[in-house]
C-alpha cells in the first residue's frame, strides 16, 4: 500500500508537470483580452484539483472571463475591459424598448460586428466543463455569457441566464428566429450600406458613429410586424422568475458551486452564491481579480479560466482517458496479475501522453508487490 501510494503521488506530479507544458500553448492574440494575472503554482493547482474531485454533483457559474480567451471582450476587467477601453456603454432595456433610434443604434452596431461575434469557437475552458457533464462530474452550468460558446463546446445541462444573442425575439408575438437569418434582412434592406467598425465591444457589438447609421433600416417581425430584439437580457431589465427559481432548484441539488471567470457584480449571477452560502455548500472562484463573493468563498484561485482548465483537463479522477489506464487486475494485486494484463498496462501507458515517464515506475510497482513490506 505504501508503495501504491507512492505512485500516486508521483502520477499527480508527472501530471502537474504536464498540465504545465499546455499553459504556453495559449497565443497572445488569444489574450489579446484577458488582464493580466501570475501563473498559478502548483498548491494552488492541486488545491483547486481537489475541490473538484470532492464534488460528485459540481454547479458551475460561469462569466465573461470564461470567454475572454475565445476573444471576446468583456466589461469590467482592468486595463482591457469596454469600461476602461472607451467611455461607450452598453445599451439599457428602456432605451431599446421605447426610442426606434436607440434600435437603429444598437442593430446597426451588431450587424456589423456579427460576421465576427458569430465566428468566435470555444476555448479549453468550454471544452472541459462539456467534458464534465458528459462524465456525470457537471450537475448543471449556468452561464451568464450570451455568446453560445457553451452550446458550441456541446454543454446540454445548460441555462442561458441572460439568453443567447444567436437568436431573435419578436415583442409582439413572441416568435423567436435564428440571428443568421436576421443578418439576411439586413443585407436585403441595405444594399450598398458598408461601414467600418471603430473597435470591438462584448455581445456582438461594435463601435459606430451616428452619422455612420443614420441611414440604416431595421426590419420588423415578418409575422406580426412587431420589434424585433435580441433573445438577451439587457442592462436594465430582470431575468424571468421561472428561469432564476429553475436555477435556485439546481443549486439546492448540488454539493460545490465553482464560479469561472466572473466578478458577481451582476446581482443576477451573485444571488446564487449566496444562495450556495446560506445552504454551506463549498464554493470556489476562480477569476483574476476581486469578486464579490471573495468573503463566501471556501476557495479562491486568482488566474485566468483557460489555465486553470488545464487542470481539470488533465485530472486523472475526473477523466478516464487522461487518468494511467493500468488495468484493474494488476492494481488489486500485482504479484498475481497475469502478464497480459501488465503487457496491456504498458501499452496504455505508451499511448497516453502523459504516461510515458512512468513506465519505471509501473514497473517497480509491480516487482515491488513480491517484495515483503
Amino acid at each position: 500500500m505504501r508503495l501504491l501510494s507512492a505512485f500516486v503521488v508521483a502520477e499527480k506530479c508527472l501530471f502537474l508537470k504536464w498540465t504545465g507544458r499546455n499553459y504556453s500553448s495559449v497565443t497572445a492574440s488569444d489574450l489579446a483580452f484577458v488582464p493580466s494575472s501570475r501563473p498559478l503554482d502548483s498548491i494552488e493547482l492541486e488545491e483547486l484539483q481537489d475541490f473538484v474531485l470532492r464534488s460528485k454533483k459540481l454547479f458551475v457559474l460561469t462569466g465573461a472571463g470564461v470567454s475572454t480567451e475565445s476573444g471576446i471582450p468583456d466589461y469590467r476587467s482592468e486595463g482591457v475591459g469596454l469600461y476602461a477601453r472607451t467611455a461607450r456603454r452598453p445599451i439599457q432595456h428602456s432605451e431599446f424598448i421605447r426610442s426606434a433610434k436607440g434600435r437603429q443604434m444598437y442593430w446597426a452596431r451588431n450587424y456589423v460586428g456579427w460576421p465576427q461575434f458569430c465566428c468566435h469557437q470555444p476555448n479549453v475552458a468550454h471544452d472541459v466543463l462539456s467534458k464534465w457533464e458528459t462524465l456525470g462530474k457537471l450537475h448543471w452550468l449556468v452561464t451568464q455569457n450570451v455568446d453560445a460558446l457553451h452550446s458550441k463546446a456541446g454543454s446540454r445541462r445548460l441555462t442561458e441566464l441572460h439568453g443567447c444573442s444567436h437568436r431573435v425575439l419578436c415583442l409582439g408575438c413572441g416568435d423567436v428566429t435564428p440571428r443568421s437569418h436576421l443578418q439576411e434582412k439586413f443585407t436585403a434592406l441595405n444594399p450598398g450600406w458598408t461601414e467600418e467598425a471603430h473597435g470591438i465591444a462584448p455581445d456582438g457589438d461594435v463601435f459606430l458613429t451616428d452619422e455612420q447609421v443614420k441611414n440604416f433600416n431595421v426590419p420588423s417581425c415578418e409575422s406580426c410586424g412587431g420589434i424585433l430584439k435580441p433573445d438577451v437580457t439587457f442592462f436594465g431589465d430582470t431575468v424571468s422568475k421561472k428561469k432564476v427559481d429553475f436555477v435556485y432548484e439546481r443549486v439546492a441539488e448540488s454539493d460545490a458551486v465553482l464560479v469561472a471567470g466572473s466578478s458577481l457584480q451582476v446581482y443576477s449571477g451573485y444571488r446564487f452564491i449566496i444562495a450556495a452560502y446560506e445552504k454551506k455548500i463549498p464554493i470556489a472562484l476562480l477569476n483574476i481579480g476581486d469578486t464579490r463573493a471573495d468573503r463566501e468563498a471556501t476557495l479562491k484561485i486568482n488566474a485566468r479560466c483557460g489555465e486553470g482548465s488545464w487542470v481539470f483537463e488533465g485530472s486523472m479522477s475526473t477523466f478516464p482517458h487522461c487518468r494511467l489506464p493500468i488495468a484493474q487486475e494488476s492494481l488489486g494485486d500485482p504479484s498475481k496479475s497475469s502478464l497480459a494484463s501488465h503487457i496491456y498496462s504498458i501499452q496504455n501507458l505508451k499511448r497516453t501522453g502523459i504516461g510515458m515517464g512512468l513506465i519505471p515506475i509501473y514497473f517497480v510497482y509491480v516487482l515491488s508487490a513480491n517484495l515483503p513490506s
